[in-house]
Parts: C-alpha cells; sequence; structure tokens
C-alpha cells in the first residue's frame, strides 16, 4: 500500500508492505553513499540485510535510549559524514525507533544545508506517528526536542514484520500514539481499540488509519502554525513528566497516555481512555513535583510566555485549541 503526504516544496512517499525493507530499491534509489543510522536495540540482522543492498553503504551504530538523541551524537554522526566525504546528493536512511528517526532526520537536514533522508521505522511509534510529519530534533540536558528543524523523507518504508522482534511494553508504548490520533481525528480508530480481542487482528487498519489522521493535518499545516498543534494532545503535561525522570523510567507512549488522562475534562472519555490504556498495560499515573512539571512546561517549545496552548477533546473524533496560563494547571490538572 502507498499513501503520499503532498506538501508545499516536495512529496514524501509512505509505503506500508511486509519485508520491504529487503526490496529497498523498489523505493528509494540506492546509486549513492548511504548512511544507515540505526541503534543497539535493533537486531543485527537488519542492520545487515540493509547495509546489503547498497552499493557504498556506512553503519553508525548509537546506544538504544533518549541519550543518544543528543547534540555531542549529532556531532559524531556529521564528523563522521564528513570525513567519508558524503555530500548532498548522498542518503541518510533511519533503521529503528523515533529517536533514530529524530537524530537522523536532523542530521539529513542540516548536514550541507540538507541531503537525501529516508526511514524504515521499526517500532510501532515511530510506525504510528514519529516517522511521518517532518518534525526532527535533537534534546538538550533534560529538555525535549528543544533543537529541531522541519525536514521530510523522501520515503517511509513501513514493515510490519519488524514489529515481531519488538518487546511487549515497547509494542503497547507506540499504540498510545494511535489512540490520540482516534481521540483528536478519528472516533472509529479509537473504536477499534475499544473492541474486545486482540490488538494484532487489527493491527494494519489501525496504523494506516493514524497514519491518514496525520497525513491530512500535516498537509493542512506543515509548520505547526496552528491546525498541527492538536497533535499535541497529551504531550505537553508528558514530555514534562518524561523530562522530570530524566527521559528514563516511562516511555513517551506511556508520558502521553498520562498526560491525556490528566488533560481531559469530559469524565465519559476519561473512562474510555482508562479502559483502552489498560487493556494496553501502560500507566495511568505517575509521581511527580508539581513545581517541577511547571518549571518543564515553561521551557516547552510550545509555551508562550506565561501560556501554552494545550489540546482538548470533548467529542472522541474531534479536537479543540485552548491557550491557557500556565499556572492555572497547577491546582487544576496536576
Amino acid at each position: 500500500m502507498e499513501m503520499n503526504i503532498q506538501l508545499a516544496e516536495k512529496m514524501s512517499r509512505i509505503y506500508i508492505e511486509k519485508d520491504c525493507r529487503l526490496n529497498l530499491e523498489r523505493y528509494i534509489s540506492l546509486d549513492c553513499k548511504v548512511m544507515i543510522i540505526t541503534d543497539e536495540g535493533v537486531p543485527e540482522k537488519y542492520h545487515e540485510e540493509v547495509l546489503r543492498q547498497c552499493k557504498e553503504g556506512y553503519l553508525f551504530v548509537v546506544k538504544q535510549g533518549e541519550e543518544s538523541k543528543s547534540l555531542e551524537i549529532y556531532e559524531q554522526i556529521l564528523q563522521k559524514l564528513l570525513e567519508l566525504d558524503f555530500s548532498r546528493k548522498d542518503l541518510v536512511i533511519a533503521l529503528g525507533g523515533g529517536v533514530i528517526g529524530d537524530l537522523s532526520g536532523f542530521v539529513a537536514g542540516t548536514f550541507k544545508r540538507g541531503m537525501r533522508f529516508a526511514s524504515i521505522p521499526t517500532t510501532t511509534l515511530s510506525q504510528i506517528d514519529s516517522s511521518i510529519g517532518g518534525k526532527v530534533a535533537v534534546n538538550m540536558g533534560e529538555v525535549k526536542n528543544v533543537v529541531g528543524t522541519f525536514y521530510h523523507p523522501e520515503a517511509v518504508l513501513i514493515d510490519l514484520n519488524t514489529l515481531s522482534t519488538l518487546p511487549r511494553r515497547h509494542y503497547y508504548n507506540g499504540l498510545v500514539e494511535a489512540v490520540k490520533a482516534g481521540l483528536i481525528g478519528d472516533e472509529d480508530l479509537f473504536k477499534l481499540f475499544e473492541k474486545s480481542g486482540h490488538i494484532e487482528e487489527n493491527l494494519e487498519e489501525i496504523i494506516v488509519r493514524a497514519l491518514r489522521v496525520k497525513k491530512n493535518v500535516v498537509e493542512k499545516d506543515e509548520k505547526e502554525e496552528n491546525l498541527r498543534k492538536i497533535l499535541n494532545f497529551g504531550h505537553t503535561i508528558g514530555h514534562a513528566i518524561e523530562s522530570i525522570y530524566h527521559l528514563e523510567g516511562y516511555y513517551h507512549g506511556e508520558c502521553v497516555g498520562i498526560g491525556m488522562m490528566m488533560i481531559l475534562e469530559k469524565e465519559e472519555i476519561r473512562e474510555r481512555l482508562r479502559k483502552v490504556l489498560c487493556k494496553l498495560n501502560v500507566p495511568l499515573s505517575a509521581k511527580y513535583d508539581v513545581e517541577e512539571v511547571i518549571h518543564f512546561i515553561k521551557k516547552d517549545k510550545k509555551a508562550n510566555g506565561k501560556y501554552v496552548t494545550v489540546v482538548q477533546v470533548d467529542k472522541v473524533g474531534e479536537a479543540k485549541l485552548l491557550p491557557i496560563e500556565i499556572e492555572s494547571l497547577r491546582g487544576n490538572k496536576l
């Protein structure tokens, strides 16, 4: 299956096909130097399968986890690209989850002011959400995604078979972003999670529907000037909790789930969400210091002085943006 995101200056192509990682030349040109950026959590057989298809391929492996999405690692990769005489016509491939996608995209988007970029997401989180949309960034200290830009991959290859090696906690963690997509833009998608039975039975439909929600939003607002902010539902408080736990302890999707539970005002929707999150075995709350949450929300890229724009859902499938005073969260939601 192919899905295209039509942007102002380019088109980003998304392919959803089992084992597509084994036939890369059907989707992207490899007649150039290729830098494959991945991490230690991605099975080595995936590294080898992709590298084998490149005429002149190189591998850069980082540690698994948010600590690799740093300015230090970013600089190390740039140095390697310089040493190997990479040009703007050469290709960076992100092979891994959301951290690898963000890091690789930021490398590709900034090295010599932009080079070719493709992505092979290998986690539910990256296949459902982070591999498309063009947001690329690294963390600075404990603040998430504070240094970044918009840079879209020319192609995203979503191979559902790569999910078979994913630990269950990572698997469910990523599905929370699809739950979010349903809440803000597709009631039928949210209902798929509410149905009895195994999530795996509906996995491909879940991924496709979640991608369509994001595609429709990004095509209308590529640079997050207004509408695209609805994709941040649950993220303002969620990112703060991630930062409090030093980007460890809780996964991104888990924190987004907690953030959605905390910000939702409609009790009926909160209860429906609670049941879905329990089905996914993700936490509903976390321990934190309120002052620390306020501190990190003020540093959030969506904050503007004393105000921050939050996303609210009063009806499943529809979202609205609400600019509020950050301090008002103290007694109301935290």
